[in-house]
Parts: C-alpha cells; sequence; structure tokens
C-alpha cells in the first residue's frame, strides 16, 4: 500500500510543482536515502537489479531516492533536473495470470521492480515525458514480474505498478500492467493516485495494443474499442479496493480544500492524515490502532494493514533558474516524523541517513531477503524506536498513551520543520550564487544546510526517547 499525490503550479500558493508521497512497507522494511552523483558510465557497462540485468546509459543523473535495505530501486526520488516520481502497488489480471501460470508450474519472465523503473527513469530523464518514455520502453522490454517484498514468494510479493512522474511544468500518470503501459498527462489542479488502476478511456501515450491485448484475453468485447477503458479491462476484480479506494479519495478531497493555496506544510498535513476532519473523525481510540487503513499507515493488531509507512516525502520543484528543487523527506510514520530538506545538487548524505540496519544494505531477490533489525547508527532506525517508544503495545499499554506522547514529538519536531523552512530560501540562494563560479562551494552549503538539520532531528530524538523513558 502507497498513495502518491502533486499539485501543479496553478492551485498552489508559490505556483511551484509540488509531490507528495508516502510509503508503505512491511514493519521491518528499513528504507535509508541515498545519494548518487551525476556519473558517466564505460562502453558497455551493465545494471544487475533483483532479477534483470540491463545495458546502463552512457550517463546517469544525480539524484536522491528512498531505498528498501534490500532493492536497487527507489520508492520515491528526485534527480538533478526537478524529475521527481513514486509508485504504488496495483493489481491486475496481467499480474494474476503470471502468478497463477508460476503455481501450475510455469516458467513466467522475471522482470524490473516498479522501484527499479523509479531510479532508472531518474538517472536518464531530464524531464516528465521523457522519463515515461524510458519507463514505457524498459517495461515493454523486460516486464516487470517478481515479488517487491521482503521474504515473499514472487505470487504473494508481486504486483504490477502505477507511477505519478512530475517535474516542473507537468505530471504524468503512468500505469503499467504487465509488459503493456497507459500514461496520461496533466499541466494544471492536482492528482493522486492509490492501490488501483485509475486511467480510463483517455490517455496521452502507451503500449499500442493495449485495446487488442485485453480482447485476446477476453477481458473486453471485441466491438467497443471506442470506449474502451484500460483501468476497468485489466483491473483485477479478485482483490478487493476499498483499501486503496477510500485513501485515493480522501487525498484528492484534501487537495480540492486548498487548491489555490497548496503549501509544502499542506502536503504534509496529506501525508499525516487518519481521516480526521470527516465524518469518520479519525481513529476511534487512537492511529497506532488503528480501524481503517489511512494515508498516514500504522501496523493494526487485527493484522489487516500493510504495516507502517516506512517514509515520506514532499518535493517542491523550481518554477525558474533561482530556485533548486528540495525533497522534504522523513522515515516512518509522518504523523510521528519530522521532514528535513535535502537537495539533488548536493554532493552526498550524512552518513546515518543512508544506512541499513543489521541486515545491511545490499542488491537481492527479495523472497531471499531476510528482515532488517534495529542499529543505533541507522537513521531510518532511530525513528522506528521512537514510533515504538510512543505507541507502546496497541492491546496491553495504558490508554491514551499514543496520543499523549505523540502530542510531545508533534510539539517538538514542528518546530523543527518552521525552524529549516526559514532557513532554506537563504541556503538556496547562497548555493545559487556559489554554482557560478564553484559547483563543488555550492553542494557543500546544501550538504552542511542537510546535515545541520539531520543533526537537530537527530539530538531531539534522543533527548524525546530519554523523556518518554
Amino acid at each position: 500500500m502507497c498513495d502518491t499525490w502533486v499539485a501543479l503550479s496553478d492551485v498552489t500558493l508559490s505556483q511551484n510543482v509540488i509531490f507528495g508521497k508516502n510509503s508503505d512497507r512491511p514493519i521491518f522494511d528499513c528504507q535509508p536515502l541515498v545519494f548518487s552523483p551525476r556519473k558517466e558510465w564505460p562502453a558497455n557497462s551493465h545494471i544487475q537489479t533483483e532479477y534483470v540485468e540491463l545495458p546502463q546509459a552512457d550517463v546517469t543523473f544525480a539524484h536522491l531516492g528512498s531505498r528498501p535495505y534490500w532493492c536497487w530501486g527507489y520508492e520515491e526520488g528526485i534527480n538533478e533536473y526537478g524529475v521527481v516520481i513514486g509508485n504504488e502497488a496495483i493489481f491486475t489480471k496481467t499480474f494474476r495470470d503470471a502468478a497463477e501460470s508460476l503455481k501450475e508450474g510455469g516458467q513466467p519472465d522475471l522482470g524490473l521492480l516498479g522501484m527499479d523503473l523509479i531510479r532508472l527513469a531518474l538517472e536518464r530523464s531530464q524531464n516528465a515525458c521523457q522519463a515515461v518514455g524510458v519507463m514505457g520502453e524498459l517495461i515493454e522490454g523486460f516486464g516487470q514480474f517478481g515479488s517487491g517484498v521482503p521474504t515473499k514468494s514472487h505470487p504473494a510479493g508481486g504486483y504490477d505498478n502505477s507511477f505519478i512522474i512530475a517535474d516542473p511544468h507537468e505530471a504524468w500518470v503512468l500505469e503499467a500492467v504487465g509488459k503493456r503501459w497507459a500514461a496520461r498527462c496533466t499541466s494544471h489542479g492536482y492528482t493522486s493516485i492509490s492501490n488501483q488502476p485509475s486511467i480510463r478511456d483517455q490517455w496521452d501515450l502507451g503500449s499500442r495494443d493495449l485495446w487488442a491485448f485485453a480482447v485476446e484475453q477476453g477481458w473486453w468485447v471485441d466491438d467497443e474499442q471506442a470506449s474502451f477503458d484500460f483501468a476497468r479491462a485489466y483491473v483485477d476484480e479478485h482483490v478487493p479496493r476499498q483499501v486503496s479506494h477510500i485513501r485515493a479519495t480522501r487525498s484528492r478531497q484534501l487537495l480540492a480544500e486548498k487548491a489555490g493555496q497548496i503549501t509544502p506544510a499542506w502536503m504534509r498535513r496529506i501525508a499525516r492524515d487518519h481521516y480526521e476532519d470527516t465524518f469518520l473523525q479519525g481513529p476511534y481510540f487512537d492511529a497506532a490502532d488503528p480501524d481503517l487503513l489511512t494515508l498516514c499507515m500504522h501496523v493494526s493488531p487485527a493484522d489487516f494493514t500493510w504495516g507502517n509507512t516506512a517514509s515520506s516525502c514532499v518535493a517542491v520543484l523550481p518554477k525558474s533558474r533561482a530556485e533548486l528543487p528540495i525533497f522534504w523527506w522523513t522515515p516512518a510514520p509522518p504523523c510521528n516524523g519530522c521532514y528535513v530538506p535535502f537537495f539533488p545538487h548536493g554532493s552526498g548524505l550524512p552518513e546515518m541517513v543512508s544506512k541499513a540496519g543489521t541486515f545491511g544494505d545490499r542488491v537481492m531477490a527479495p523472497p531471499q531477503a531476510e528482515p532488517d533489525t534495529f542499529s543505533a547508527d541507522s537513521y531510518w532506525w532511530l525513528f522506528r524506536q521512537l514510533m515504538d517508544n510512543v505507541k507502546g503495545d496497541a492491546v496491553n499499554s495504558l490508554p491514551g498513551r499514543y496520543p499523549v506522547r505523540n502530542r510531545t514529538v508533534r510539539t517538538v519536531f514542528d518546530m523543527l520543520e518552521q525552524e529549516f523552512e526559514a532557513e532554506v530560501p537563504g541556503v538556496v540562494r547562497k548555493a545559487i550564487e556559489a554554482r557560478e563560479s564553484n559547483h563543488e562551494a555550492a553542494a557543500h552549503c546544501l550538504d552542511e544546510f542537510s546535515e545541520r538539520c539531520v543533526n537537530k532531528v537527530v539530538a531531539a530524538i534522543r533527548e524525546l526517547l530519554k523523556e518518554l523513558d
């Protein structure tokens, strides 16, 4: 489960495109943030992902990505050109048929994960439309079958993918079904996606045989090409949609509520939502003992949720050369997290931000991966420790523990986020001025600021842990 949403420049207060994503993963699925600098590659270089080896590009662009500890690709990421991408699992007839074939002794080809497609597009694209083309070509060439969940088999842990791809001028929704895809562009308003196909009878780019293949498989009536509905034809009707449709509708409702005045703070509010201010009135007890699967996700004692939100980002894209793309990112459920600004025009990240837990950071097929566990020098695991401390045992803890402790955390983190946000314009202005003569000095300025923010957050977490204990 994940949620991704974007507000275009005509509906934001600052006229910047602003992008958000919550990445929901199993509770042990550590997700460090990593940085890759621009790099030129020798001729005939190759990349090895979890399941596929493929040719490397001549040049890969600088980028940041939030990377599960076992994964080559990213749950969400941004590159030096202000291209930002996030993905969702979607459940389709194409994946269902491949999984059933495997169970019956067939050998469907393993392909790229949605997370691999995100990283490949960030490395190779200077705008969103180019990213759509890169991803479409890779989808048709390699497909996307294979488990994307550590410890899970291909049928249990696999899925097809939906993406939002944005740049400073427009956004695309791309939905991939096996080796086929459709993509729709928007240059105004807002859009969001969750864990179900959303492209219906209108799209701008895609595989040529979307309709013909659906007819061939018996998923669409032959004489209805003019009204062909991509999502209706390809969705797996055996997978319930109530947990995804309600979240997609909620994120659109919140985007509509502030249309014309959407800010990074409001995008963070969307990321932290548990249906507050609705007829549901938020969680009946508290967010850590959820009644529903919400945008900000928490593991449920009743075992009906996917796990926790493992990371969340809010990306602010530049509207002119006087700005830089900014990637606000936090580990853990964002209601208990603190967003820190990171920059693809920097040169590196604080070491602990990029560290996994005891299992380490290595690319491998998810069915062979073991659960990651706590490490004190991992930024992600430090947030997880804080979340566990604030939440306690949802079944056996004293009533009211989470709301009280979470208010304490939010008081500290809200002040830090406001402090960071107030400093960003000056830091960016200084970095842009330095870039005119010295790119290294500009990158150092950005790196130093992000590291200073991280250090303040780490110090705050350690003080909170002492106070809460």
